[in-house]
Formats: structure tokens, sequence, C-alpha cells
């Protein structure tokens, strides 16, 4: 019987025993990470360089971004080096940290696409108000308030979850470390402490749930009372991305937690796990830009002008030359 004292590192579930199959999840994956870094990337550099885009809506959504970029380079490029070197070893520190920056960016997300819900709601129901209700300072605060909380939260249940003596083996039953699988190494009722935070959390989370679904009721209730179409046309158009954002998020969530064990098995939990750990930051920044032309100009913009620079300066560089 060992504990937690004792255990050195962990061992992460493999995507396959078959070395040919190891390199083609690398490469899939690497073409994944690449993708969000892309696309995550240019939102940041877009919002930050169009100062037509300093809106509150745009401040949101470079946060979210950045979100979207902390959480898939947490698991993410672990993953890769495990299969590109054949090896499931992650050390006891670095499985520690990688669920507190996991729990940390997936809670922070989740608050702050209930602040983006809210500032949908008082753009749409409440638009003489916007100015005051959200300003730059209030969206800082606001924005700030998230990360903060997100990290409360994570530093909470990761201090709790390695606090607990582990004696059942040091194999995870997943491609990265999270409180469940940890759990269940556990041998102690002391996890039951631990349990009670997920409760707690849940509740939170719920809450924010039940908040975004009133607020999206309000919201739609005034979209149709729009007289013309094209005005209605435009409040679905800043509203249907977050909302397609947040079903991604939910839905992938919990499948991954909620789903009856009769269906579970070690397979079925890898897959769930990349589609709520993985895609959701990966396809985020292709479903806000897919239904919002000020965006999609704007990236072009970056992207045309950046080309521009790049070719003026190699014609400088080879005039000198």
């Amino acid at each position: 019987m060992s504990n937690s004292s004792s255990i050195s590192q962990f061992l992460l579930l493999a995507f396959a025993d078959r070395r040919e199959l190891q390199l083609l999840h690398f490469w899939l994956f690497l073409g994944i990470y690449l993708a969000a870094l892309l696309g995550n990337g240019l939102i940041i550099t877009t919002i930050a360089w169009d100062h037509h885009l300093h809106t509150p809506m745009y401040f949101f959504l470079l946060n979210l971004s950045l979100l979207d970029l902390g959480c898939i380079s947490t698991t993410l490029p672990k993953a890769m080096a495990n299969s590109l070197w054949d090896t499931r070893a992650i050390s006891y520190s670095a499985c520690a940290a990688q669920l507190l920056f996991f729990v940390f960016f997936i809670s922070a997300e989740w608050y702050l696409l209930t602040i983006m819900c809210y500032d949908r709601y008082v753009a749409i129901c409440r638009p003489l108000h916007y100015g005051t209700l959200l300003g730059s300072r209030a969206c800082v605060h606001m924005a700030a308030a998230a990360w903060a909380s997100g990290f409360l939260n994570a530093l909470l249940h990761t201090a709790s979850t390695f606090s607990l003596p582990l004696c059942q083996g040091n194999a995870l039953g997943q491609f990265f470390c999270e409180i469940p699988q940890i759990l269940k190494l556990s041998c102690s009722h002391s996890y039951l402490r631990e349990l009670g935070l997920l409760v707690v959390s849940a509740c939170l989370a719920f809450g924010c749930f039940v908040f975004m679904v009133v607020s999206y009721v309000q919201i739609f209730r005034a979209v149709l009372r729009i007289p013309s179409q094209q005005g209605r046309h435009k409040a679905f158009s800043t509203c249907l991305p977050h909302l397609a954002v947040v079903s991604l998020f939910i839905s992938t969530a919990i499948f991954a937690y909620m789903k009856p064990p009769s269906i579970s098995s070690p397979s079925l939990d890898l897959v769930v796990a990349v589609l709520y750990s993985v895609v959701p930051p990966a396809l985020n920044p292709l479903i806000y830009s897919m239904r919002n032309q000020e965006l999609q100009d704007a990236v072009q913009k970056v992207v045309t002008g950046g080309f521009s620079e790049v070719l003026s300066r190699l014609s400088s560089c080879a005039n000198h030359c």
C-alpha cells in the first residue's frame, strides 16, 4: 500500500498502443493545436490592433481567446509529447500544475461566458444604459473577477485533491490529470471533502446556466419585438455565436461527467475528454468569426497589412544588400 508521498509520477492513458497510431495522433493533435493557436492568436491580435473593436463585446472575446489558448496549451502539448516519445509518464508536480491550470481556465471561461451573456442582454434589452452599465472600468472589473474566481476555484480543488492519501496505484484513466481520475486513486474517506467542493462548484455553474437561460429568454423576446427584419437579423447575429459556444461547452462537459456508467469505457471517455477539452478552444474562433462580418474584415486587414509589411521589409533588405 502506497500513499501520495511515495508517488513520484502518474501514468496517463495512452491514445493507442501501436506506434503508427501514436504518430498519427501526434500529427492530428499538432494540426488542431496549431489551428487553435492561429485562430485565437488572430482574434487577440486583431482586437488589440483595430481601435474600432475596442468595445465591451470584443474585449470579452479577447479574454475568451486568451482562456482558450491557456486551456488547450495545458493538456495538448503533454499529450503530443507522450504520443511522440511513446511514454505515459507525468511527474507528480506536473500533474498538480496541469490540474490547477486546467480547472482555472475552464472555470474562468464559464464565468466569462456568463458575463458575455450579460453584455448581450444589456446591449439588446437595455441599449440606452449600455455605456453606463458596461463602461471600460466595469468591463475590466468583470473580466478580472472571472479570472480571479477561476483561479480561486482551481486553487481550492487542487489543494483538496492532492492532499488526499493515494493508495490505488498511479495509473489515471485519462490523457491528462483531472479530478475524478485522481479521486479514484484515493483510499480515504477524505475524498468526501473534495466531493463537497465539486458540488458547490456545480451549484455555482448551474446558477450561471440559469442566469444565461433567463437572459436569453429576455433577449429573444426583445429581438422579436424589433419591427425591421434587418434589425432582428443584426441582433440575432451578435447572439448566435455566443449561444453556439455555450452550447458546445455545456453539451460536451455534461456528456463527459454525467453520462450513464453503463456506456462508460476507457476509449469513450478518451474521445469525450478530447471533445470538451480540445475541440471548443479550436472551434471558438471559427464560430465567432463566421457570422461576424466586422471581425472578418478586421482580421483580413491585419493579415494583409502584416503580409504587406513583410514584403516591404524583404524589399528594403534586398535593396540594402
